[in-house]
């Protein structure tokens, strides 16, 4: 059962700033803690000084390829951790004619052969062979126990050391600490892999800094070596430091992975009428639960910016809920409150609709899935004289216009009413407008097509002239909910009328390039045996089937059962990440560019649209309390995690010594004299 949070307020939940607090010593070395106290600050992310970042960029001399010309000076190259990554790098790295090294603790000897890479268990054998480059594609959580391990001796102290971890203040600070100081070190970040680059590497961010090069020509030429591996391959080449890296990579990497995760354990799952909006959010869970657990704690646990991100998105999660119970309390104070002698009655029919709802919705799981049904229409350039109808259009904002301009191109006769005057704007698109609505209904349209917002549809159907319109009209909705306009529908309609609730699942923005394979979402809810009206309304259809709209029948309740998880949980998505102000980087990755996308689509679109999927998609409730419950669940696997890397800081030695006397009672058969709770901390 799920609480109603206006009627019912929730204790708050705990700040995250407990971690930003100054800490004891021994935690220091923690990346993610400053070492001074933290004000609180707004939702709004980035406060971000320019930056001055070195960019450069070159056309690819060929594509990574087997048949690649040979560079003019090949580099011996050791890569340590061939996993994924490795071996994705050895491929371009052979293909441009480099000697490729490499070691892991895995036994990748077969996969090496194929590559053309000689493959060394041992490390030793490896660093005898006097790289010039040791290339470290390590895990984060690796990198430090991999790079002790390495026998530094048994190579030329001039060795070039170069990382590619996703986080670099850590990998930075790392390498100074456990290098010798005649070893040169480069920290890069190609942000991109496998799955993105798997075209090509050509407009891909790389990522470095210089971080420590000798002065030697010789040095300073192997460096560019390095980098022209990259380069020729048409990568944008961004010169930055490790902390700005860090910065921006907080505010986009690592939120890309936030939402991918939270995305994931909603089990968001592809719906017969998906969005453009609603694709792009299943191809970041898809790019996003590709990768481990570990990278993600990595970023979060090596990177000093990314705590202050998760308690950002936390923050502007709970300013959304605010805002839309906020508006919500309001309607229910003025439903209680408006008129006395109401309450018991509203209390009384809000039970039972709440009753009715619940049985509904648990009605609708049950359901199997719905297969669409593909309206077939006639894809014509123009329409014929038998099928152009006199449409009426009520509301002629935004959408109003937008599908008036085809309707008009289509050769249809089209009228429209709105309470503001477009006179102007009708008259370009060649539609007659009226400023009153008796005066439109009076044109007898053979369909009027409702195109108002959703928190106004009842008080517009309800100001309509009923009287003045022929008694075999045709309504239509497009509306994002479906459930709300029918039951409205058959409410106040007289039965005479005829009923078609339709979602063109597109907009303006979606569909200014044409509407060729976007969903268009009806149900015939009451159409009348006429053969004359069975063909009115498949002519109306065809309006869109023509246009190459992907046409679903399906009905008003399994639309919200699938919207709810898909339009509502993009539309919510979008606006929480609007609250966290994101801004382009220097160094945006594919990902990051799919949430800024969805940002400016769907922060264009109006508060009272996205209240109106909530308030009236009786199954948006749930979904908004699964996102929740998804990312508080995110956070426990983060600080749980987190939690045990504190408890071996404070606790490991203590609980080794108990282990070490347990064992020696049970051999020695006696107690010692200090029992294992003498050791705990008190």
């Amino acid at each position: 059962m799920i609480t109603h949070p206006c009627l019912h307020p929730s204790l708050s939940k705990p700040s995250l700033s407990f971690l930003s607090s100054s800490s004891p010593p021994f935690l220091q070395h923690l990346s993610f803690l400053p070492t001074s106290p933290s004000v609180t600050k707004p939702v709004f992310v980035h406060s971000v000084k320019p930056l001055h970042v070195k960019c450069s960029s070159t056309n690819p001399t060929s594509q990574s390829h087997p048949d690649h010309a040979p560079p003019i000076s090949t580099l011996k190259i050791a890569i340590i951790g061939f996993g994924n990554y490795g071996q994705f790098l050895a491929k371009t790295l052979v293909s441009q004619g480099h000697i490729v090294l490499a070691h892991s603790r895995s036994d990748y000897s077969h996969v090496a052969k194929k590559l053309g890479v000689s493959f060394f268990l041992n490390p030793h054998d490896l660093c005898e062979q006097h790289p010039e480059v040791i290339l470290l594609c390590t895990s984060i959580i690796s990198t430090e126990q991999v790079l002790k391990t390495l026998p530094l001796q048994r190579l030329k102290r001039s060795t070039l050391f170069v990382d590619v971890l996703s986080v670099k203040e850590f990998a930075r600070n790392l390498l100074l600490d456990a290098l010798p100081l005649d070893f040169d070190i480069i920290c890069s970040h190609p942000m991109f892999g496998p799955q993105s680059a798997k075209q090509s590497w050509k407009d891909l961010f790389f990522v470095y800094e210089k971080v420590r090069i000798g002065n030697e020509s010789s040095r300073v030429q192997r460096c560019e070596q390095f980098l022209e591996i990259f380069q020729s391959e048409g990568c944008k080449m961004v010169e930055m430091s490790c902390q700005e890296h860090d910065k921006l990579a907080a505010g986009s990497q690592f939120m890309t992975h936030t939402v991918g995760r939270v995305l994931d354990m909603l089990g968001l799952e592809s719906t017969p009428i998906n969005t453009k909006g609603y694709e792009t959010l299943l191809d970041l869970v898809e790019n996003t639960c590709r990768d481990s657990f570990d990278l993600y704690y990595g970023l979060f646990l090596y990177n000093k910016s990314a705590l202050e991100m998760v308690e950002r998105l936390d923050l502007a999660f709970d300013a959304l809920r605010n805002e839309l119970f906020g508006r919500l309390h309001h309607v229910v104070r003025k439903q209680f409150f408006e008129n006395g002698e109401k309450v018991k009655s509203v209390h009384d029919s809000s039970y039972q609709n709440g009753a009715a709802s619940a049985f509904s919705s648990n009605a609708l799981r049950s359901q199997d899935v719905t297969i669409p049904y593909e309206f077939k229409g006639k894809i014509l350039e123009s329409v014929d004289d038998s099928s152009k109808l006199k449409v009426a259009i009520v509301g002629f904002g935004n959408f109003g216009q937008f599908l008036a301009k085809t309707l008009a191109r289509q050769g249809h006769s089209v009228l429209a009413y709105s309470r503001t005057d477009y006179r102007d704007a009708a008259q370009k698109l060649g539609v007659s407008f009226f400023s009153d609505a008796n005066d439109l209904c009076e044109e007898h349209p053979e369909v009027i097509l409702l195109c108002t917002s959703i928190l106004s549809t009842e008080k517009v159907l309800k100001s309509l002239p009923f009287q003045r319109l022929k008694r075999s009209t045709l309504f239509v909705d497009v509306l994002s909910v479906k459930e709300f306009p029918r039951n409205l529908f058959l409410q106040h309609l007289p039965p005479e009328f005829d009923i078609l609730c339709t979602h063109p699942m597109f907009g303006p923005e979606s569909g200014k390039n044409g509407w060729n394979e976007l969903p268009f979402v009806f149900d015939k809810v009451r159409i009348g045996n006429d053969e004359r009206r069975v063909a009115r309304c498949n002519s109306f259809l065809d309006i869109f089937a023509r246009e190459g709209c992907r046409m679903v029948e399906m009905t008003c309740a399994e639309h919200d059962w699938h919207a709810a998880g898909s339009q509502f949980i993009t539309h919510t998505m979008g606006r929480v990440l609007e609250k966290l102000q994101l801004e382009s980087t220097p160094i945006n990755t594919k990902g990051y560019e799919t949430l800024l996308n969805l940002v400016e689509n769907t922060a264009g679109d109006s508060f009272d649209l996205y209240y109106g999927l909530f308030m009236y998609n009786v199954n948006a409730m749930e979904q908004l309390e699964r996102m929740d419950f998804a990312f508080e669940s995110l956070k426990k696997q983060l600080f749980g995690r987190l939690h045990g890397v504190l408890r071996k800081e404070l606790f490991g030695d203590s609980e080794k010594l108990e282990v070490l006397q347990e064992k020696s009672v049970r051999k020695n058969g006696a107690a010692l004299s200090s029992s294992p709770e003498s050791v705990k901390i008190s």
